[in-house]
């Protein structure tokens, strides 16, 4: 696998238009932005109070709940994976000793399965010429 050393020299403008079309329906960049949220119909097992009409008491409803799905990317160079304020981090990503620099977001965005063994829906980014303008346009949108 080619170092970022390697990589060609990456077009923020270009990396924008990847940001927009990969990145940006589970993530934000702007300072002070919030983190992204989506819906997701989670079963809780929550009974339902006795004396209700629409249902048996003591039988469990599925509910539609907020879930964090990506973090504010502001600041994300210098800082380690799983320590953004706000955001809600699995017990096993608090625990992944990654700094994001150049060098580790171009492997992650390789293979990030494989760079960061949890359960990640990003595929990765297998063109050198992406990741590189993807990172030109992060380190300028997420240090401004």
């Amino acid at each position: 696998m080619a170092s970022f050393e390697e990589a060609p020299p990456g077009d923020a403008k270009a990396g924008h238009k990847i940001f927009q079309s990969k990145c940006a329906h589970c993530h934000t960049v702007e300072k002070g932005a919030g983190h992204k949220h989506g819906r997701s119909l989670i079963l809780k097992r929550r009974f339902l109070e006795a004396g209700r009409e629409e249902e048996e008491p003591g039988s469990m409803v599925d509910m539609w709940v907020w879930i964090d799905i990506g973090p504010n990317l502001h600041g994300l160079f210098g800082k380690q994976y799983g320590t953004t304020p706000g955001y809600s981090y699995s017990t096993a990503s608090k625990n992944i000793d990654v700094i994001w620099e150049e060098n580790s977001l171009y492997d992650y965005l390789l293979n990030p399965k494989e760079y960061i063994p949890l359960k990640k829906k990003f595929p990765g980014m297998k063109n050198p010429q992406e990741r590189a303008d993807l990172i030109a346009y992060l380190k300028e949108a997420t240090t401004s």
